[in-house]
């Protein structure tokens, strides 16, 4: 029963691709490869709206709308959206920014939210001892927890531009939120592990799984499509409601993201600190190292899908918030030793 939404999405979303690599190139929905200097043929753009369409169907189907539902597919719909006119007319990055940070609040004011870290080292950080009731919305009481409601949005918006960024190498982005959506699956389906209902969780996953690993099979180097902006935010998106659905798996998506968002930080550092500005996209990322370094993309991809299985394996079988801690401690020191000895690997674009 639990595996009926991802066979449901898997299915939906192979067919939208198939369709979308048929009729794209009709449609003039295509990339544009001189604009990145590269000499192939144009590839079918905007796959993203095969996921949008497929996920929201599927949720639409399988998951009860309560109110924290409806927050994720009007955040998920205002961030497709307007991704898909930043693909189409290239927006500039605060508006891109200004939305994201809308769609999170979107999420929030629909009651998801993080009010407590995990102390690795015991206890627990409380985010929501700063709290406000402001009334009534949706039927019920809101309130405002500032440092919750904060990190709540900061972690949405990181997740979503991370999954983004990783997007530099085809089937990176879709490949790894399969499998970060995998591993959320299988935490909520044990028994015994969970303090609250987990049934919208193991929806949500499956279902995000499913789409992914369809649209992966045609993404994967050499593609047949690509992703687009409005299909890696999205992706970043659902992923970073999963992990503050219903109890909150921050460390474990932490963990199996840990190669995009350790990536996140490392290119934000390195721009700001040359000067540059951190919205503005290069070619500094680990996967455009390792492409320079020779490795093909497949290589490429696959080293960062080993990478995250491993880490994802981890975050299944450690229970504890400190292991968890050292792994990532781990996981930053390997890319850090990779990312020093590819320091001088002449970056370039690899579509």
């Amino acid at each position: 029963m639990n595996f009926y939404p991802l066979a449901f999405a898997f299915t939906l979303t192979l067919f939208l691709t198939i369709s979308a690599i048929k009729f794209f190139p009709r449609w003039g929905l295509l990339d544009d490869p001189k604009r990145y200097g590269l000499k192939r043929a144009p590839i079918p753009y905007f796959g993203g709206i095969a996921i949008f369409i497929a996920c929201i169907t599927s949720i639409l189907i399988f998951v009860p709308l309560t109110k924290e539902v409806l927050g994720l597919i009007a955040g998920a719909t205002l961030l497709t959206t307007t991704a898909f006119l930043d693909d189409a007319f290239r927006l500039p990055p605060l508006v891109r920014l200004t939305v994201q940070i809308i769609a999170a609040g979107i999420l929030v004011i629909s009651g998801l939210g993080i009010d407590h870290i995990t102390n690795p080292f015991g206890g627990i950080f409380n985010l929501a001892a700063l709290d406000w009731n402001v009334g009534q919305l949706w039927g019920g009481e809101y309130h405002l927890t500032l440092l919750a409601d904060l990190f709540t949005v900061g972690w949405v918006v990181l997740l979503t531009n991370s999954l983004n960024w990783l997007d530099g190498v085809p089937g990176l982005s879709s490949g790894i939120a399969s499998l970060a959506a995998l591993v959320i699956f299988f935490l909520a389906v044990r028994t015994g592990y969970h303090y609250f209902d987990q049934s919208a969780v193991i929806a949500l996953a499956a279902i995000l799984a499913g789409g992914a690993l369809a649209f992966t099979v045609f993404n994967f180097p050499p593609p047949k499509i690509l992703l687009g902006d409005s299909g890696s935010m999205l992706l970043g998106f659902i992923l970073a409601a999963l992990a503050v659905f219903s109890g909150g798996k921050v460390a474990t998506a932490a963990l199996v993201l840990g190669f995009p968002l350790l990536d996140a930080f490392w290119v934000v550092l390195r721009r700001v600190f040359s000067g540059q500005s951190p919205f503005r996209g290069d070619y500094g990322h680990l996967h455009h190292r390792l492409l320079a370094a020779g490795f093909s993309p497949r290589k490429t991809v696959a080293a960062v899908y080993l990478a995250s299985a491993a880490f994802g394996a981890i975050a299944l079988f450690i229970d504890d918030s400190f292991g968890k801690l050292l792994a990532l401690g781990g996981l930053f020191l390997v890319m850090l030793g990779v990312g020093w000895k590819l320091r001088n690997a002449k970056l370039k674009s690899e579509l």
